[in-house]
């Protein structure tokens, strides 16, 4: 029997290239290595990407539009167009492996940049939107690059795996929102307005990204991960003494890393978007909005190899926890800050990345925990699509709340939030037939 791909369940039928690392735990071994390497690469070029939109997009808003109301619509616009996109991507990836999926990400996203600057140069409000929504592309594909270096690592790697890629965004996205006044300057100088400065980096970055992988991501980790679970299915099957883990426990565990995903997702982005705007209200200049969103930025990656190891050899579980009582001091920290205190209100943005970075990880490994190669990519491309969502509906609400409430109101309910994540923990453990795996229950 063969899969859609034309791969054969049996080794014999195979194809000569996969087989030599179907056969070899050492070159699977090896290309676990190289994937991870060009990833973190292409992940480098993909944070710089990503930095743009999170650093002006909501001051971009307000400078065309004249109002604060409307100041998350940019974070909720790209936000919204990665939710589209990590759909496709997902099933890109499924069917034809991750270097085709990530790759058509991160060049959408670049040409959607570059559709920003066109749009800030005319002052186009509707091509700005579309070019917005095209351009959150290239977050779908900055988010799921995590998955492909988890296609080949072990159950203990997976949590460290996802960590690597994560970590190695930190150099461009924290590079990122620190070149905004030299961007700026630079789009000035050509008669593009300033604010339009860190698109045409994130054009640049998201572009090289996307041939990073293009040309480099060779042989696709995923597609010779199904082939590898095909065989061993095969064999299982012939042998009748598979081990097949309970759909009721699978479900659990995808539905619990969505979960914990999804609102940490909601709370970051919310309060992340209207820190910018927050401080330009009270007389902070762009380069300490620049600062304060790079140490953000910071603490949602650079953490990321410890909490990693962390979450593989502590559990899945813990971490979560961890997550909502991050975010729930970020979100008092921000409430109570002095509007003239940086110090404080840059702990609470970096708490808040934290926290994010914790949830991240940990709902990931679970994910991937609940998932076999036969649908892992298309599954995570779904879970991927509410992530988004739930960062879209944070952006665009996070404007209308401080607009009608204040910061402090908003940080205070973001952190409130977070504690939904415990009930969501005590529903996975009183589960009855799932957690066998201890990676999963700790």
């Amino acid at each position: 029997m063969s899969d859609k791909q034309g791969y054969s369940d049996s080794l014999e039928d195979q194809p000569t290239w996969l087989k030599q690392y179907i056969d070899s735990p050492e070159k699977q071994k090896q290309l676990y290595k190289r994937t991870l390497m060009i990833v973190v690469i292409s992940q480098i070029f993909g944070g710089a990407g990503l930095a743009a939109g999170i650093t002006v997009g909501a001051l971009l808003a307000q400078d065309i539009l004249g109002t604060d109301s409307f100041a998350g619509l940019p974070v909720g616009l790209f936000t919204l167009g990665s939710a589209g996109a990590a759909l496709l991507i997902g099933r890109l990836s499924q069917h034809f492996g991750r270097r085709s999926g990530l790759a058509t990400g991160f060049l959408a996203g670049g040409f959607g940049a570059i559709g920003v600057v066109i749009a800030a140069l005319t002052s186009n409000i509707i091509l700005l939107f579309a070019s917005l929504l095209i351009y959150g592309a290239g977050t779908a594909s900055n988010l799921q690059a995590r998955y492909a270096g988890t296609d080949l690592a072990t159950p203990t790697q997976r949590a460290t795996a996802v960590s690597v890629a994560l970590m190695s965004t930190t150099f461009g996205a924290v590079a990122g929102p620190n070149l905004v006044g030299v961007m700026g300057q630079f789009a000035t100088s050509i008669g593009i307005p300033p604010l339009a400065g860190p698109f045409i980096l994130a054009a640049t970055a998201y572009i090289l990204a996307g041939l990073v992988l293009l040309l480099f991501l060779r042989p696709d980790p995923f597609i010779v991960a199904k082939a590898i679970a095909s065989v061993k299915k095969s064999d299982e099957r012939l042998s009748s003494s598979g081990i097949v883990i309970p759909q009721s426990k699978n479900k659990r565990g995808i539905l619990l890393g969505a979960t914990i995903m999804v609102i940490t997702q909601i709370v970051m982005v919310a309060i992340m978007t209207m820190t910018p705007v927050h401080m330009g209200h009270h007389g902070h200049a762009l380069s300490a909005v620049g600062l304060i969103i790079s140490i953000h930025v910071a603490a949602m990656y650079l953490p990321s190899l410890v909490t990693g190891i962390l979450v593989d050899k502590v559990g899945r579980i813990p971490m979560a926890i961890a997550a909502g009582a991050t975010l729930l001091a970020s979100g008092i920290l921000a409430a109570v800050a002095p509007t003239d205190s940086m110090l404080i209100l840059t702990i609470a943005l970096a708490l808040l990345g934290l926290g994010w970075n914790f949830g991240l990880i940990s709902g990931t490994a679970l994910l991937v925990d609940a998932t076999n190669p036969t649908n892992r990519a298309k599954t995570q491309g779904s879970v991927d699509v509410f992530i988004a969502l739930a960062g879209a509906s944070g952006g665009v609400l996070s404007g209308v709340v401080v607009a009608y409430t204040s910061y402090p109101f908003l940080s205070l309910a973001g952190g409130i939030l977070s504690l939904l994540l415990i009930p969501a923990v005590i529903w996975f453990r009183m589960n009855p037939t799932g957690g066998s795996h201890a990676s999963e229950v700790r």
